[in-house]
């Protein structure tokens, strides 16, 4: 069936009967901050209540700031249990960002006051969780489990940004997160990174080294 012209797709019903499939407790997991050129990779780990699920769940990169904050502040209000956890620029240099981004989900896991039997985790790996776990493909858009943690995921590394711009200022931190975006890289071609720079990534190192040598 064709939408009509100028009309948006409507936003996906996620009411938990994915993770009712599932032997439970059932925790969905998700991250923020892979792609970034600083800051952490921040990780959720969210068991939903299955009689108050938020209305409204979504990925959270399809939400507007103001939906993702209603709806974090009813998902710490109504679910079982959630964790939230960082991996640093340290680990991910250390580590690699995959690696670092298994790590950050695993603490988010381990912090759940309730231990889950099943993870479901967005995305197409799965890691070593402390239980059974699979990966889902566009899990963010499919689960209400993996899109409450894709929300808190993304609101705790928003705010954390935002007290690395007042830390580190001149870089934008508290508008682009992080991300590689034009004024990001004017601010390092400026002032040369600071310690949440992602050193270990190729663009960053290039980057880097043009300057150096300019």
């Amino acid at each position: 069936m064709t939408r009509a012209p100028g009309r948006k797709a409507a936003a996906p019903v996620l009411d938990g009967r994915l993770e009712a499939g599932y032997p439970g407790p059932v925790c969905g997991v998700d991250e923020a901050g892979r792609g970034p050129w600083a800051g952490p990779v921040t990780a959720a780990a969210v068991i939903l209540d299955p009689r108050r699920i938020p209305v409204g769940l979504n990925d959270s990169k399809a939400l507007t700031a103001a939906a993702r904050a209603a709806l974090e502040a009813e998902i710490r209000a109504t679910a079982l249990a959630f964790g939230l956890a960082f991996a640093t620029v340290a680990e991910i240099a250390d580590l690699n960002i995959l690696q670092a981004t298994g790590l950050a989900m695993r603490r988010a896991v381990d912090q759940l006051a309730l231990r889950p039997v099943t993870a479901l985790i967005d995305g197409n790996r799965v890691f070593d969780l402390g239980c059974a776990a699979e990966a889902l493909v566009g899990g963010d858009g499919r689960c209400a489990a993996i899109a409450a943690a894709s929300i808190l995921a993304k609101t705790a590394r928003d705010r954390h940004m935002v007290a690395l711009d007042r830390t580190w200022p001149g870089y934008g931190f508290a508008e682009h997160k992080g991300y590689g975006v034009p004024v990001h890289a004017a601010a390092l071609d400026q002032l040369g990174p600071c310690p949440e720079h992602r050193m270990s990534y190729r663009a960053l190192q290039a980057r880097l080294a043009r300057r150096v040598g300019a």
